[in-house]
């Protein structure tokens, strides 16, 4: 079935596999130029993500907001797909377990290591903490 024209596919997709997918209004994601918003009938793009929370406005209105740890954005044809590496559902995390596991990665990071672990660590804990507070209506 063809989608409307007034509607996006979207999938998330991470490492694991896909974490959300279904009709959406519009998207909005945070690239390495900033913050994009992409509504139906957007312009082929192909942009990279950096560690944030992306948010969906799901066709039946309820806001889907997703981890990530940076990745890629690509939008042709009505169709959105965010591929990242990790990808977690803001519903699935706790504010307050994102928090400590941010200031262990940034207690890491300050006691210089520096490695590709720790930075990762890092990024996905800032991920988490973003959707956190965008799911408790903080920004």
């Amino acid at each position: 079935m063809a989608l409307p024209d007034s509607l996006l596919r979207v999938e998330v997709v991470s490492a694991d596999g896909v974490i959300w997918e279904g009709e959406a209004e519009s998207v909005i994601a945070r690239t390495t130029e900033g913050d994009i918003g992409i509504l139906p009938n957007h312009e082929p793009l192909l942009a990279v993500l950096v560690p944030s929370a992306a948010e969906v406005l799901s066709s039946e209105g309820n806001r889907e907001i997703v981890a990530l740890d940076g990745g890629f954005l690509s939008v042709a044809g009505n169709r959105v797909a965010i591929l990242s590496g990790y990808a977690k559902m803001a519903q699935e995390i706790t504010l307050a377990d994102a928090e400590v596991e941010l200031a262990e990665a940034t207690k890491n990071l300050e006691a210089g290591h520096n490695d590709e672990t720790t930075k990762h660590h890092f990024d996905r804990a800032t991920a988490q903490v973003k959707a956190a507070h965008r799911m408790a209506g903080r920004h």
